[in-house]
């Protein structure tokens, strides 16, 4: 997991095809733009805005990608994300291969982190996490989620 705000996303030390997606899908205002998916490099980059009311950590399961990396980034709200390194999910039912997910009951050895707007949070491939939790009561938040082909970092 990596972490930063979109202020001083330069510095980060982000690879350079997860620096050129996010500055790509800031610049496609995704703030301005109702929930949906918006392509931005066919199926290697694209972004799901996403708004909901943020829930508690028990009503949720984690999940797990083998074939995108996520970007988090909240625009609205404030969210608090579960996750754990790579190897730490448990009790998984089936991978969903065509839509790349793996839902998962526990997260061994838990972490989080909260997210304020200009914030981010980035997954990589095997690292289970829990996006959407409350950050004190439930509240709407509003967020996109940058999701680029892995294999892309190896090219």
């Amino acid at each position: 997991m990596m972490s930063g705000d979109l202020q001083s996303q330069l510095s980060a030390g982000l690879h350079p095809v997860l620096q050129q997606a996010l500055t790509q899908a800031v610049a496609a205002k995704p703030q301005d733009k109702a929930p949906g998916r918006y392509e931005l490099q066919g199926e290697n980059v694209f972004m799901n805005v996403m708004q909901f009311v943020t829930q508690q950590p028990e009503q949720k399961k984690a999940e797990l990608h083998e074939q995108y990396i996520d970007i988090q980034v909240l625009l609205a709200g404030e969210e608090r994300i579960l996750f754990g390194m790579t190897g730490s999910a448990r009790q998984c039912e089936e991978m969903h291969i065509a839509e790349d997910y793996q839902l998962c009951a526990e997260i061994h050895d838990e972490q989080a982190i909260t997210l304020i707007p200009g914030t981010f949070a980035i997954f990589m491939p095997g690292e289970p996490h829990k996006p959407g939790c409350v950050a004190g009561t439930p509240a709407e938040i509003k967020k996109v989620v940058v999701k680029v082909r892995a294999s892309l970092l190896a090219a």
